[in-house]
């Protein structure tokens, strides 16, 4: 078996390919990581995101608005905890900002001149989970989480564009399969797959990260994030503008004490996803 393997080392070396070990897996996990801005990344506190949001159904173009995300990352636990969330989020909708999603750790909010709607509860994990696949949040949050590991898949192109490919899986074995660009660095897409609730079917959820910039300070984000679903386009975000560490605070991540709290049933808005 120790030979075999040999054999297949010495057969890589002389293609002109590293072997594709868990080590190469974590090295271009943290060469995507260093390309991103490195220990300035991790550093990031809060981001803003201002720009076009599309949602498609079947392809069709079900509904667009203006948007704005704030993000505001939170200190992780020592030690740190298996699926720690690690962020807090605003969407904000429309010119005056008079709409808008709250995500926290205690669940999820709709707020409008109504009031605030409590988000389901299955519409919150499914935000979490959606969260807890995306490979920008892992690399800025959870990559000294334990069981985290790294499974080399191999290579590939994308857009005519060489990627290296691994899988992440952490310790709840969730599985998010990420095409790094070679010359780059930068994770270009991701993959992961859910089952329907109800009818047990496979998803297959896809995000295309594209247009990297300066949000600042020598740190890169995507202006460009394109989903799919089972090969159909579902979202689109076109980023007009990324800053980061604002200053953002806990009132913006909070209900305020005067809005009324609504009937969870039903719902005000239609979010785009993110």
């Amino acid at each position: 078996m120790r030979g075999l393997a040999l054999w297949v080392m010495c057969a890589s070396a002389l293609c002109g390919q590293t072997p594709r070990t868990p080590e190469w897996a974590r090295q271009v996990v943290y060469d995507a990581l260093e390309a991103l801005g490195g220990e300035k990344f991790l550093a990031m506190r809060d981001r803003v995101e201002e720009g076009r949001s599309y949602a498609f159904y079947r392809e069709d173009l079900s509904g667009m608005s203006r948007v704005k995300f704030y993000i505001r990352y939170l200190t992780p636990p020592e030690p740190m905890q298996p699926d720690f969330m690690g962020q807090r989020e605003r969407r904000a909708f429309g010119k005056n900002e008079d709409v808008y999603i709250i995500f926290n750790e205690e669940g999820g909010w709709e707020v409008t001149y109504r009031g605030a709607r409590p988000m389901g509860e299955a519409l919150f994990e499914s935000y979490k989970e959606t969260l807890l696949h995306n490979v920008l949040h892992t690399l800025r949050v959870r990559l000294k989480e334990p069981g985290m590991a790294f499974d080399p898949v191999g290579t590939d192109i994308v857009d005519r564009q060489p990627c290296n490919v691994v899988r992440i899986v952490d310790g709840a074995n969730r599985q998010t399969t990420v095409w790094f660009h070679q010359s780059t660095k930068l994770p270009v897409r991701q993959m992961w797959e859910k089952r329907d609730p109800k009818l047990r079917f496979r998803i297959e959820e896809v995000t295309i990260f594209d247009k990297y910039r300066d949000a600042g300070g020598g740190v890169l984000w995507p202006f460009v994030v394109r989903r799919e679903r089972n090969g159909e386009r579902n979202f689109e975000m076109y980023a007009d503008m990324v800053t980061i560490n604002r200053g953002l605070t806990d009132d913006l991540f909070t209900l305020s004490g005067s809005l009324k709290i609504l009937d969870p049933k039903g719902s005000n808005i239609r979010p785009g996803r993110k």
